[in-house]
């Protein structure tokens, strides 16, 4: 029997999630881990060495059904030009690899937010990308990225993820062009 999440205003069913996207999950963050460690070694040390203390930061994010988490990033927002360069390459979410691989966040899904008003985005994983990051990145008005979550978690599937992932890295070059 499914469970279910109740609010004054939203009673939704907690979806099934089959165990071949956590398999799914493990897998591609492995071997993203694997062939972008140069990438990330080398990010990680030239923060290390022109910034001087920790080269991650982490951020308070509610996961699945509401458990607290951290989320790790490479710290970008006090590192000047060095941080604005990882920033504009995603460079700086890479870490977030780890937290799929933990299980806290899945390689796809609602991006993780430390509380949300929208307890639909709790009933499955926060993910590093998702359907409103490949629609228009942040261009999108609160309201429109609030419904491509809703519709993430009402009906993601394992090829809806193929395909979100498949066009993340246009979506990520099309944000930096603009």
């Amino acid at each position: 029997m499914p469970l279910t999440l109740s609010t004054p205003l939203l009673r939704a069913r907690i979806p099934t999630v089959p165990p071949a996207k956590r398999v799914f999950d493990l897998a591609g963050a492995a071997i993203l881990l694997t062939l972008l460690a140069p990438a990330l070694t080398a990010a990680t040390a030239l923060l290390y060495a022109t910034q001087g203390g920790r080269p991650f930061a982490r951020e308070a994010a509610a996961g699945l059904a509401g458990r607290p988490f951290r989320t790790w990033r490479l710290r970008t927002a006090d590192t000047g030009r060095l941080g604005a360069v990882l920033d504009r390459c995603a460079l700086d979410a890479l870490p977030q690899l780890l937290n799929v691989l933990r299980g806290e966040m899945s390689l796809v899904g609602p991006r993780p937010e430390a509380r949300t008003d929208r307890p639909e985005r709790l009933l499955v994983r926060p993910g590093m990308t998702g359907l409103w990051q490949v629609s228009a990145r942040s261009d999108l008005p609160w309201e429109e990225m609030a419904l491509l979550d809703r519709h993430y978690v009402e009906s993601h599937w394992l090829g809806m993820d193929l395909a979100i992932l498949a066009q993340t890295p246009r979506a990520a070059y099309r944000q930096r062009v603009a």
